[in-house]
């Protein structure tokens, strides 16, 4: 008799324990995003939230200065985390991560722009299109087309 093949999320849920660490991870994201709206500016930008282990919130930064101005903002940001997700927060730990700086992603602005084949494709869909569709489609090809000649 053959086996039937089984669903990848069936097989990884119930062999590990993956829900309980996509649930912590969405956790961390969530903790990261609501102390970066806390202390925004610059030291936002610094800073990232790398764990939350016996009631103490881990946070890890570029240099000891940032770690500095953290530290002076961690009672008013303890405070604020207690009031509204973490009532159980006991303390936090500010670290100095020097890799966070090489991992930050900068902020490059990403200018796509379409092949001569796709071009060539979207015009001829667009000419077998009838409507608002095929319009749009033409002013896509056209503006393929204007981009490759600048």
């Amino acid at each position: 008799m053959k086996k039937h093949p089984k669903d990848l999320n069936q097989l990884v849920y119930q062999s590990c324990g993956l829900p309980d660490i996509a649930e912590k991870a969405e956790l961390l994201r969530q903790l990261n995003q609501q102390v970066k709206q806390i202390v925004a500016g610059h030291v936002a930008e610094q800073l990232k939230v790398a764990n939350l282990r016996d009631g103490t919130l881990v946070i890890e930064t570029t240099t000891s200065a940032w770690a500095a101005r953290i530290n002076f903002q961690k009672s008013a940001l303890l405070a604020q985390l207690r009031q509204r997700t973490l009532p159980m927060l006991t303390a936090i730990d500010v670290k100095v991560n020097p890799a966070l700086a090489r991992t930050q992603p900068t902020s490059k602005v990403v200018h796509r722009q379409l092949s001569e084949t796709a071009a060539s494709h979207i015009q001829a869909l667009a000419e077998h299109t009838e409507g608002r569709l095929g319009q749009k489609l033409k002013r896509l090809a056209a503006l393929a087309s204007r981009s490759r000649q600048s």
